[in-house]
């Protein structure tokens, strides 16, 4: 009812750092979640991630186009079962840059056109790049395609600590889309990972795009809210869908 009367508005967490809420609709999160459990069957499947120190991340994951480990990107599962990594889907890759235009630019979402998720979205050039807006200033422009996925899994007792998402070669910005239960995102400062930081109410749908001065920004998730994510998704936890641009060869 809150929400009805006083609609969440999106907002500049910090400069280059914009969350803009229910970017995802009711359809486009089903899509993705249909195609997230997918993509967690083995092989490269959803898996525990292992911290060189010898603990666990308590959010598990899972890997497109390649595979992430602490702290380097493979064409393989190297800390799983070995399997080649599952291929980055074109239509998710589009979607990730049409998060970035939305986020940084003029137009209006796209995110619940019809047909293939991402498929009938025209705004991207035959280069895989946008340039209109302020997105050359936060490292899109000249940026290759979209081209990693990293999506983590958390049930109602994972968290994720503070962190930088800085494996990557490229400047382009990270896009983050939520699904399921809500969390708390931590968004930092790129010095510490102790404060000044803003604690921000990520909820299914959500659009979190960090890029320029922000793109090295430490953040997290300290909690997880479970039982509230919409009633007809199906899910019990939180997926996070983060997409970078890797730079790599």
């Amino acid at each position: 009812m809150t929400d009805a009367l006083f609609p969440r508005e999106r907002a500049e967490v910090a400069p280059g750092a914009v969350h803009v809420p229910g970017w995802l609709g009711p359809a486009r999160q089903r899509e993705l979640l249909d195609a997230c459990r997918g993509w967690a069957r083995p092989p490269a499947g959803l898996r525990t991630v292992r911290l060189p120190g010898g603990g666990t991340m308590t959010a598990r994951q899972m890997c497109l186009g390649r595979h992430w480990y602490p702290y380097g990107y493979a064409r393989t599962a190297v800390d799983g079962d070995g399997a080649p990594v599952k291929p980055l889907p074109a239509w998710l890759a589009r979607l990730a840059r049409d998060a970035v235009r939305d986020a940084y630019g003029t137009g209006g979402s796209g995110a619940d056109a019809p047909g293939t998720p991402g498929g009938s979205h025209t705004a991207v050039r035959d280069d895989g790049t946008y340039g209109i807006g302020d997105e050359g200033t936060y490292g899109v422009a000249d940026s290759g395609a979209y081209d990693i996925a990293l999506i983590n899994y958390y049930d109602v007792d994972a968290r994720m600590g503070m962190h930088r998402d800085s494996d990557e070669k490229s400047p382009a910005p990270v896009v983050s889309l939520s699904i399921g239960d809500t969390c708390v995102f931590r968004f930092g400062n790129t010095e510490t990972r102790g404060r000044p930081y803003t604690d921000v109410e990520l909820r299914s749908g959500d659009l979190m795009v960090f890029g320029g001065p922000s793109r090295l920004a430490y953040h997290g998730v300290p909690r997880i809210h479970p039982g509230t994510a919409p009633p007809g998704l199906g899910l019990t936890g939180r997926l996070n869908i983060t997409l970078r641009v890797s730079g790599l060869d």
